[in-house]
């Protein structure tokens, strides 16, 4: 008759056998089938627990050495919760700053936040492989420019913020709340930025029409192509639908959306930019970069040495004017003839209904139209009437206003141009270009290459003015239209 014999009964056998010498442990491992380790094993757990010993354990280990502590982990969680942005990578920069030992696994506080329910699981994406990741070599090189929304305010009102970014040191040399991003507020940004951080050697932007005019109705430089040439700055451009070209300032988007303007009401724009200044100055010189090698952006950009942005500073200490030559403004007669202190130049028929510019020097009268010398005559009047040359030089060519209130306008194919619902005449030889339209008192003045080209007296609506300057570059062209 066979006897089925448990687990614990034939180790005790096995045991016996090698104790009182009846076998090796070799015979008795071949017999049971077991390996040599096996019964040695078998030897030292009956000698610990007598027959108890023999039965079967728990594979589990009695201490997980990687296990996270129970503090550690509370430590994770609060930190989390006071700081809903921060991930397992920010979370594991901050506690070996603050000198936690030991110091758990970034996996590890990935999966303490899962348990807590404090993130979602997610299937981990691969990184694209056709994106080439790049960056300037000093700070200072270039700076990424762009403009955001975001920014909530208790009237319903939803202001912008321009921002820009050091391409080198990710650093944030611009964060400025405007109520409209239109090209003003957003030089005036580009300025303030320029006075506190330097001149860089670089703007990257994308093509915004208030960044250039490479898309708008005109082919002239917009008022920031203007500052980045007046400063030797070089403007580049993105290409078009090319969002991952100023990918750094779109990612600082990210982190500051998510980190401070999520669920955030602010009552005004002054209150949003005290909040916003103060955000990156912790975003400068505390919070850690994962590209930086988790260092703050100060720290990289500290080693620039900008060109200083130097202003203009008119009074006494600036230097006296050049002398001008005297130019004067005159329309061609049906004679092709120009009248100057009742002397007659010759200009040329084709031009008759024209308008021409005269300069005197050299004893030379120089004639041009659209900038192109057409005619040079001997002067006729005398030297010393040249001093009321320049007096009617003076006269005629004031000084342009100081005022914000100035919008572009593209002259139309009848030589026109529309400011607050009427018509003001410019000239059929402009257009299709680009001239400034600007309030002067009761007159409206036409600009154009920072010479006036006409001046009629206001005859729109004035309170459609508001209209007007609130959309400085005009209406948008529909086939330019994003």
């Amino acid at each position: 008759m066979l006897v089925e014999l448990g687990l614990v009964e034939q180790r005790y056998r096995a045991v016996l056998e090698v104790l009182d010498g009846a076998a090796s442990v070799t015979d008795v491992a071949r017999r049971y089938g077991v390996g040599r380790q096996t019964v040695h094993a078998w030897l030292r757990r009956y000698a610990a627990g007598g027959l108890s010993g023999l039965a079967d354990r728990s594979s589990r280990p009695s201490s997980c050495p990687h296990q996270m502590p129970a503090a550690i982990e509370a430590r994770v969680v609060e930190m989390r919760r006071q700081h809903a942005g921060w991930g397992p990578r920010t979370i594991l920069s901050r506690l070996a700053r603050a000198g936690v030992s030991p110091l758990p696994s970034r996996s590890g506080i990935y999966r303490a936040l899962v348990r807590h329910q404090l993130i979602d699981p997610k299937r981990r994406r691969r990184r694209a492989s056709d994106y080439k990741r790049w960056e300037r070599a000093r700070a200072m090189e270039l700076w990424q420019m762009d403009v955001t929304l975001g920014v909530r305010l208790g009237d319903g009102s939803r202001p912008s913020i321009v921002t820009g970014i050091d391409d080198h040191s990710r650093f944030c040399v611009s964060a400025k709340v405007v109520e409209r991003a239109t090209a003003r507020p957003v030089c005036d940004a580009l300025v303030e930025a320029m006075r506190r951080h330097g001149v860089p050697e670089s703007i990257l932007s994308d093509n915004g029409k208030v960044f250039t005019g490479r898309f708008g109705p005109g082919k002239g430089d917009v008022l920031f192509d203007r500052i980045c040439k007046e400063n030797g700055i070089r403007h580049l451009l993105t290409a078009p639908a090319s969002p991952t070209t100023t990918g750094k300032v779109e990612r600082f988007h990210k982190t500051l959306k998510r980190e401070f303007l999520d669920d955030r009401i602010f009552s005004s724009v002054a209150e949003a930019q005290a909040a916003l200044d103060a955000w990156v100055h912790d975003y400068n010189h505390s919070r850690e970069h994962q590209s930086l090698g988790n260092r703050p952006p100060a720290e990289r950009f500290a080693t620039a040495r900008p060109a200083l942005f130097d202003e203009p500073t008119p009074g006494p200490t600036a230097p006296p004017p050049m002398p001008v030559a005297p130019r004067l403004i005159r329309h061609v007669l049906t004679d092709g003839k120009v009248s100057l202190l009742n002397l007659k130049y010759h200009v040329g028929r084709y031009l008759a209904g024209q308008t021409v510019e005269l300069v005197s020097r050299d004893g030379l009268i120089e004639i041009f139209h659209d900038s192109v010398l057409v005619a040079t005559h001997a002067r006729r009047h005398l030297p010393e009437q040249e001093a009321l040359v320049q007096r009617q030089a003076i006269a005629a060519a004031p000084a342009r206003p100081a005022t914000d209130q100035v919008v572009v306008r593209k002259v139309d194919r009848n030589g026109s141009v529309s400011f607050a619902g009427a018509d003001y005449r410019v000239g059929n030889a402009f257009r299709g270009q680009q001239v400034e339209v600007c309030l002067a008192g009761d007159t409206v003045q036409i600009w154009s290459e920072d010479r006036i080209i006409r001046t009629h007296a206001a005859k729109h609506d004035r309170r459609k003015e508001h209209g007007a300057f609130a959309n400085p570059g005009g209406r948008p062209d529909r086939t330019n239209a994003a």
